[in-house]
């Protein structure tokens, strides 16, 4: 068992028990199922809709190579420069180049799961920059020393008490503020940080090839101001975000905000497509955006599971999913949790240490039911499950039992031998794998195969 995964059975041992940490979740959780039937009202066929936002990122990522391309050449026209980065490692590398470059001593960033997969802070505070998280959640996790607890809510699992306790004891605060007070808080604070940052950094929503953008969808406004206002924009996003045209945001915009928060479309929509351009006032003086590997291309490659890639992380199949709503976001201990994280993780980082990410599931297929673009998300986690095995990533112990277990299941005699009393004690005793968080099961005295012959008999 590798370390990730006696980790991730601790934690989700102990936070499933935790009944205020479910209730928290919970409630918020039945916000959002609360808003999403609302939203999905703009559309006169959501099921048409979900389906054509899968075909438009089929094409994409079945063309990757050429969209990707023409985005550079466009956006690199008006004056941005494209960096591309295999790995974590790489594009690090180039972001500490340019803070060195510009002598960056302070950097706002707005909401970026790129970032953290990358794990940019911890690498900033290591140069002597300092990483300022613009985002109201991010900006509490942040002050809390929590990664994201969830892709569009990072702070779901907090109360606005737990909030207004975090302030109190951060920024010196009154305590007891109450939502509005602490949201006028941050803003203040952060109004300060835009001023002092020399860079700005954000993620993008979507990479939108025909015209050399990227589009960018927000609640707050601080992506804008963190792009705008600094002189130097670093925008970091991975290359499944690519989408062919610009015409189609008609779609993925409502579709991201309703399947994200129940939206009809985010307040702040952008397209940004290079630094500030010769008569116009606002923007920063450099651009660069950093297309992002680490992985990614191992899904590509692989037929089964390349559709992993079309997600848009609006999140949906995290609220939909049981084993989420239980365990909660930190428990995973990877940037990308839930159901989508369970698929993709494997395979952006090792199969053999996150392999147990794949049983973290029900296989209800809600995850399925709900997701923007119709990713078959359970049936990809069931793939993660083969190809471990076809890979030879299992204990011996496992090995045996499955193929005892075949054995039997293909031979009628063997399947009829003994009573329920035998199978019921090989199974919960010597097994006992089965029943370490289950109760036991219990056989039938008889196999139905017995039963019926007797039946017949009679």
């Amino acid at each position: 068992m590798s370390h990730a995964s006696s980790s991730f059975i601790a934690k989700s041992t102990i936070k499933a028990a935790d009944l205020e940490h479910r209730r928290k979740i919970n409630f918020n959780i039945s916000k959002y199922n609360a808003v999403v039937p609302q939203g999905k009202l703009q559309f006169s066929d959501v099921s048409l809709a979900r389906e054509k936002a899968k075909n438009a990122k089929w094409r994409a990522l079945e063309n990757l190579d050429k969209y990707l391309e023409e985005f550079e050449k466009r956006i690199s026209l008006r004056g941005a420069k494209v960096i591309w980065a295999e790995t974590a490692e790489d594009a690090l590398k180039e972001i500490g180049r340019i803070c060195k470059a510009k002598g960056c001593k302070t950097i706002v960033k707005s909401k970026s799961m790129v970032t953290e997969e990358i794990h940019l802070n911890e690498y900033l505070e290591t140069i002597g920059v300092e990483s300022v998280e613009t985002d109201l959640g991010e900006y509490i996790q942040q002050l809390d020393g929590e990664p994201p607890y969830h892709i569009v809510t990072p702070a779901m699992h907090k109360s606005k008490e737990d909030v207004a306790k975090l302030f109190a004891e951060k920024l010196g605060v009154q305590p007891g503020l109450t939502p509005e007070q602490l949201t006028l808080v941050a803003r203040q604070k952060l109004r300060e940080k835009y001023v002092q940052a020399e860079i700005g950094i954000t993620g993008a929503n979507f990479i939108v090839a025909d015209i050399g953008g990227i589009a960018v969808t927000e609640n707050e406004g601080n992506a804008r101001l963190s792009c705008a206002w600094p002189k130097t924009h670093i925008a970091i996003t991975g290359i499944e975000k690519v989408i062919p045209s610009m015409n189609d945001l008609a779609l993925f915009w409502p579709l991201l905000a309703t399947f994200g928060t129940g939206q009809q479309v985010t307040v702040y929509n952008s397209i940004i497509s290079g630094p500030r351009q010769q008569g116009e006032s606002d923007g920063p003086d450099e651009m660069y955006v950093i297309l992002l590997d680490n992985g990614r291309t191992n899904l590509l490659a692989n037929p089964r599971e390349r559709e992993a890639l079309y997600c848009i992380r609006c999140g949906a199949c995290l609220n939909a999913c049981p084993v989420y709503k239980n365990i909660g976001g930190h428990s995973y201990e990877t940037t990308y949790s839930g159901p989508i994280g369970s698929v993709i993780t494997p395979h952006l980082k090792d199969m053999g240490d996150y392999k147990h990410l794949s049983y973290a599931s029900s296989l209800c297929g809600n995850c399925t039911e709900v997701c923007a673009v119709k990713i078959n998300l359970h049936e990809l986690l069931l793939e993660n499950r083969h190809e471990a095995v076809e890979q030879g990533i299992s204990t011996f112990a496992e090995r045996a039992a499955w193929k005892v277990w075949k054995r039997a299941s293909l031979n009628r005699g063997m399947m009829n031998m003994g009573s329920g009393n035998l199978k019921n004690w090989v199974v919960n005793k010597v097994f006992k794998g089965w029943t370490t968080h289950r109760s036991n099961l219990d056989f039938s005295q008889k196999t139905f195969n017995e039963m019926w012959k007797e039946q017949e008999g009679k």
